[in-house]
C-alpha cells in the first residue's frame, strides 16, 4: 500500500541527555533535541494486519495534515527537527482521520452499542494512545499516560491506505450519517481530532465559560477555529478572534465569531476592551504557538480589563520562554493553564454530537488533496498561510 513515511537522522544536540523513557537511536520525547534532516517521502509499505482480538483494521479515508505533522517535516537553521515532542522514526505520518472498518478482531467492541466492530463501519480514532494502567491513565489523565504512544508520531499513522488501531481507541460516527453524506462524512470525521483538542483546553482545561461570557482566542489555525466554533455553541456573547490571515479570520466569522482583529494592523488591546465595554473575556486561548509574542497584550488585556478571574489556556506546542509578568495575575486574580491532547472526559463523543447538531467544521477545509502529494504540501504549509486545512482523501 502506499503511505507517507518520515525519515530522520538521531543526531542528539550537544549537551542533550536522554531521559529516562528515551529510546537511543529511535524514540525521544523531545524530537526538536534529537532528530535531524527529517524527510517525508511516499513509500510502498506492506498492509496492516491485525495482531490482537481487540484490533481492528481500517480503510482510511481521510487524513489531514495537522501543524504537528508540518513542524516534524521542518527544520531548524542546523537541521534539527522543529517540533518538540514524542516522535519515533521512520514512522507513517498522520493521525488526523477516518475511514471505514474492513475487519476485526473478537474483542474489538464498539462503543456505540456494545458489540463487535462490523465491515462497514465509519470511524475516526483517538491519536494519543493511553496504556490505562499507569497512575495518570488511573487518575483519568490519559492525555499525560506514563507510557504514552501516539499515531503518526512514533507508531505508524494514517497517511496510508489502510491502519490497525486498537477498539478502546476508535469512535463510531455513525451519529454524522444523515447530517454529512459521501466523501464529506469522512471530511468531517477527520476534524473530530483537532476539534477534541480545542475542545479539552477550552472546556475542559479552562473550566469552560457562562452564558453570556466573552472569550478571546489567539490564533485561527485550526485549533483556534474549533475552538471559536466550540465556544459560540457554549454561550460566548463575545467570540473575539486575533489572526492576520484575511482567509482565516472570514472562515472564524461562518463559524460564528463575533469580533474578529487583524493584529498586524490594528491594536489588539484597545480592541478586546472596546468590544467588551472594556471588561475583557473569562478564558483568552493561546494557540498561536508564538507566546513570546503575544503574551504582551494577553497581559495588557488581564491588567487593563475591569473584569477579574480569567483564565489563559495555552494549547499551542512552543519550545520557547513566555515573558510572564507575575503581578497582572496576583492583582486581576487570573491563572494560567497548560493543556494537552484530546483523550478523556468524553471529549471524542461530544464533539461527535456537536458536529451532528450542526457545528460544521468542514468548512475549514481548504483543499483536499492525494496521499502522493501530502510531501508537497508539508512544505507548502510553511508559509502558505492562506491554506487553513489541507485533507488527504482515498477515494
Amino acid at each position: 500500500m502506499k503511505a507517507v513515511r518520515l525519515h530522520a537522522q538521531w543526531e542528539p544536540r550537544p549537551g542533550f541527555v536522554l531521559g529516562s523513557k528515551d529510546i537511543e537511536g529511535k524514540v525521544s520525547w523531545l524530537g526538536s533535541k534529537v532528530w535531524r534532516y527529517p524527510k517525508p517521502q511516499v513509500e510502498e509499505l506492506p498492509e496492516p494486519r491485525i495482531q490482537r482480538p481487540s484490533e481492528v483494521l481500517i480503510k482510511v479515508r481521510a487524513c489531514g495534515i495537522c501543524g504537528s505533522d508540518v513542524h516534524m517535516a521542518q527544520s531548524d537553521e542546523n537541521g534539527y527537527m522543529l517540533y518538540p515532542g514524542l516522535t519515533g522514526f521512520p514512522a507513517v505520518l498522520g493521525h488526523e482521520f477516518s475511514g471505514e472498518v474492513v475487519e476485526a478482531g473478537q474483542e474489538a467492541i464498539n462503543r456505540r452499542d456494545n458489540k463487535r466492530f462490523t465491515p462497514g463501519e465509519p470511524v475516526t480514532s483517538e491519536e494519543m494512545l493511553w496504556c490505562g494502567y499507569c497512575r495518570h491513565c488511573a487518575d483519568g489523565y490519559p492525555n499525560h499516560c506514563e507510557n504514552l504512544h501516539e499515531l503518526g508520531f512514533d507508531v505508524d499513522g494514517a497517511f496510508a491506505e489502510y491502519i490497525v488501531v486498537d477498539a478502546k481507541y476508535l469512535w463510531s460516527l455513525r451519529e454524522l450519517e444523515g447530517i454529512y453524506s459521501g466523501e464529506k462524512l469522512f471530511l468531517a470525521g477527520s476534524l473530530v481530532e483537532p476539534s477534541s483538542v480545542a475542545y479539552n483546553a477550552v472546556i475542559e482545561r479552562g473550566g469552560g465559560i457562562r452564558p453570556g461570557d466573552n472569550v478571546v482566542i489567539f490564533g485561527g489555525g485550526p485549533i483556534g477555529l474549533a475552538a471559536c466554533a466550540i465556544l459560540k455553541r457554549a454561550g460566548g456573547v463575545k467570540v473575539i478572534l486575533s489572526e492576520p490571515s484575511e482567509t482565516r479570520r472570514t472562515m472564524a466569522k461562518e463559524l460564528g465569531v463575533d469580533v474578529t482583529v487583524n493584529p498586524l494592523q490594528e491594536n489588539v488591546v484597545e480592541a478586546v476592551l472596546e468590544a467588551t465595554q472594556g471588561m475583557g473575556a473569562t478564558l483568552y486561548l493561546e494557540a498561536t504557538g508564538i507566546p513570546q509574542i503575544i503574551w504582551k497584550d494577553i497581559e495588557e488585556i488581564i491588567w487593563k480589563a475591569r473584569g477579574i478571574n480569567s483564565t489563559v489556556v495555552i494549547v499551542a506546542r512552543a519550545d520557547v520562554k513566555i515573558p510572564l509578568t507575575a503581578e497582572v495575575f496576583q492583582v486581576k486574580r487570573a491563572q494560567i493553564a497548560g493543556s494537552q491532547g484530546h483523550s478523556g472526559h468524553g471529549n471524542f463523543p461530544r464533539v461527535i454530537s456537536l458536529m451532528a447538531s450542526g457545528m460544521d467544521m468542514t468548512k475549514i477545509i481548504s483543499k483536499t488533496i492525494s496521499l502522493r502529494e501530502v510531501p508537497e504540501y508539508l512544505v507548502r504549509l510553511q508559509t502558505e498561510k492562506e491554506l487553513v486545512k489541507v485533507t488527504a482523501v482515498n477515494r
